[in-house]
C-alpha cells in the first residue's frame, strides 16, 4: 500500500505545481484552432504589482454644459431641463460630481430629477414611474392592432391598479371576452362601438369617441370594434396583478371544451364546428360595423340595459372646471353609477403651473400622462421623498396617503389622468388645510409669515399658477402666461 500512496501523492503534487504556474492555460483547449489568448489570467496578477497608476485613464469630465438653475442651491429644487444638453451631469448646487460613463444619455436627458435630484429628496421612496414605451407590445393579427400593459410585475408599488394601452386598426376587433377584474376605459383617439350583455340578459351597445369613458364589471362579456379611422384607448383594472394574458376569450372558450360538449350546448351537429378558430384571435380584422347603431341593437326577453346602469359615459361632452392655470374634469359613480369604486380626474395644466400639493385619504392614485411633460415629488412619512419626471405615455402610481403635486415643466399643456379606487373623487389640498387651520397654529408650527398665511385661499384650487420661467422663485403675483 505504501508505494501506491507515494505514487498518488506525487500525482497530486504535480497537478498542484501545474495549477500554480504563472503561465495561464491556453483558451483554445476546447475552442477552434484560430482562437488565441486565455480565458483566465495568472496568479501573478494578484495584489500590488508595484507598476503604479495609469495616468492616461482619467475619470475627469471637463467638456459639459449646465442647465439654467443647476448652480443654484440644491434645496430650491428648480427643474433642470437637460434635453438641450449633450452631456448632462449629476450636479446640483454644491452637490454631486461629474459622470464619465458609461451612460444612457437619452434617459438622463428626460429624467433630470433622477440624475440630479433636488436637495429635498430624502430616504427611500419606491419607483413610482413606468414608461409604457418599455412594455412588451403584443401585436394583433395581420396588422389589426397591438396592446401593451403595466402591472405590478413592472411597477411593484402599483398593487391596486394596472393599465393597458390598446390600439385597433380600422374595423379591427378586440375579441369577445370577459375579465376577472373590473375594466374602466378612456378613449384616447378615434372612435369605437362597444357591445355587452349582463347576467340578466340585458344588452348594451354604444358608439364612443375620443375622451369618452366605458366600464365593464368583472365577468360581463363584451366586444370592442374600431370604426373607419381606427382607435386607441386606455384600460384601467382594479387589480395590480392583472395581465392581458389572463383574459377569457370567446375563441379559447370554444377551443378548450370538447367539441361534443359545444355541439350539445349549441344544439347543433359537431360538423358546424369545422371552421372554429385555431388559436386566439385576440385582436383581429373584421368587416366594418354598420354606421346605423340600431342594426346591432340585439335584445332578448330582458330587453335593453337601463340608462341608469349604462356601461358608457360621454365624458368628451362634459364641460371642464376652468381656472386661469388649467382645467379639471371629474367622473365618478356620482355621475357614472355603474363604475363602482372608479373615480377619475382629467387634468390640464398650463406651462409653468402646477396641480397643487394634495393627497388622497382613501385610495392609491394611478396616473397616465397623455401629453406634455411634468414632474412629481412623492412624500412618504416620516421623512422620505423622491422626485420623478414624466412624459406622454408614462404611468405613475402614488400610494395612499402620500402627498404629491404635478408640475408642468414643459412648453405645452400637460394633460394627465388621475384614477382612484373610490366611490367619490376626493383629495385633501395642502393649501386649503393650512388656510382653514387657526393662523396661530400654522405660524407656531411652520414659522410662516402671517401675511403669507392670510393670503392662502380657503377654497380648493386644484391648479395653482406659476411661471414659464422655470428659474423663477417669487410667485407672489404668479402668472401662467
Amino acid at each position: 500500500m505504501a508505494p501506491q500512496l507515494k505514487l498518488r501523492d506525487f500525482f497530486l503534487a504535480s497537478l498542484l505545481l501545474c495549477s500554480s504556474s504563472a503561465a495561464p492555460l491556453s483558451s483554445n483547449i476546447n475552442g477552434p484552432p484560430s482562437a488565441t489568448g486565455s480565458l483566465y489570467g495568472s496568479e501573478a496578477l494578484l495584489g500590488d504589482d508595484g507598476a503604479g497608476i495609469d495616468t492616461a485613464d482619467s475619470a475627469i469630465v471637463s467638456n459639459y454644459d449646465e442647465a439654467p438653475g443647476q448652480k443654484d442651491d440644491a434645496d430650491l429644487g428648480l427643474y433642470l431641463d437637460f434635453t438641450k444638453l449633450s452631456n448632462p451631469q449629476p450636479l446640483r448646487g454644491s452637490k454631486g460630481a461629474t459622470d464619465p460613463g458609461p451612460r444612457n444619455y437619452r434617459y438622463d436627458a428626460i429624467n433630470s430629477d433622477a440624475l440630479a435630484p433636488p436637495g429635498t429628496d430624502n430616504g427611500d421612496v419606491p419607483q413610482a414611474k413606468w414608461p409604457l414605451g418599455l412594455s412588451h407590445n403584443r401585436l394583433g393579427l395581420q396588422g389589426a392592432g397591438w396592446a401593451r400593459q403595466q402591472n405590478e410585475a413592472v411597477l411593484p408599488i402599483a398593487t391596486d391598479m394596472a393599465g393597458v394601452d390598446m390600439r385597433l386598426a380600422p374595423h379591427a376587433y378586440r375579441e369577445l371576452h370577459w375579465h376577472k377584474a373590473n375594466e374602466w376605459s378612456l378613449m384616447l383617439n378615434g372612435s369605437v362601438r362597444i357591445q355587452a350583455m349582463n347576467e340578466n340578459g340585458e344588452t348594451f351597445v354604444d358608439d364612443l369617441n375620443a375622451g369618452d369613458v366605458w366600464f365593464f364589471p368583472s365577468g360581463v362579456p363584451h366586444s370592442i370594434q374600431a370604426f373607419d379611422e381606427g382607435c386607441e384607448f386606455l384600460l384601467v383594472f382594479d387589480d395590480g396583478s392583472f395581465s392581458e394574458e389572463g383574459t377569457f376569450l370567446a375563441s379559447e372558450l370554444i377551443q378548450r371544451n370538447p367539441k361534443e360538449v359545444i355541439a350539445k350546448n349549441l344544439q347543433t351537429d359537431v360538423s358546424a364546428l369545422d371552421d372554429i378558430p385555431d388559436g386566439q384571435l385576440y385582436i383581429f380584422n373584421g368587416t366594418p360595423a354598420p354606421h346605423n347603431i340600431s342594426a346591432q341593437n340585439v335584445t332578448g326577453p330582458a330587453g335593453y340595459l337601463p340608462v341608469s346602469d349604462s356601461y358608457s359615459y360621454h365624458f368628451s361632452q362634459q364641460d371642464p372646471y376652468t381656472v386661469d392655470a388649467g382645467t379639471v374634469k371629474i367622473i365618478d359613480p356620482t355621475t357614472f353609477p355603474i363604475a363602482s369604486k372608479f373615480s377619475a380626474a382629467l387634468v390640464t395644466v398650463k406651462p409653468g403651473a402646477m396641480r397643487e400639493i394634495h393627497w388622497h385619504p382613501t385610495s392609491d392614485e394611478w396616473n397616465f400622462f397623455i401629453s406634455g411633460s411634468g414632474r412629481v415629488t412623492a412624500f412618504d412619512a416620516p421623512e422620505a421623498s423622491r422626485t420623478f419626471d414624466f412624459q406622454a405615455g408614462d404611468v405613475g402610481y402614488i400610494p395612499v396617503p402620500q402627498s404629491h403635486y404635478v408640475e408642468n415643466v414643459g412648453t405645452e399643456d400637460l394633460v394627465f389622468l388621475e384614477v382612484l379606487q373610490s366611490d367619490k373623487f376626493t383629495d385633501i389640498s395642502m393649501n386649503q388645510w393650512l388656510s382653514l387651520t387657526p393662523p396661530q397654529i400654522i405660524e407656531d408650527t411652520l414659522h410662516l409669515p402671517a401675511k403669507v398665511v392670510a393670503a392662502i385661499p380657503k377654497w380648493k384650487q386644484y391648479i395653482v399658477p406659476g411661471s414659464v420661467d422655470l428659474t423663477e422663485t417669487n410667485f407672489t403675483a404668479a402668472t401662467s402666461t
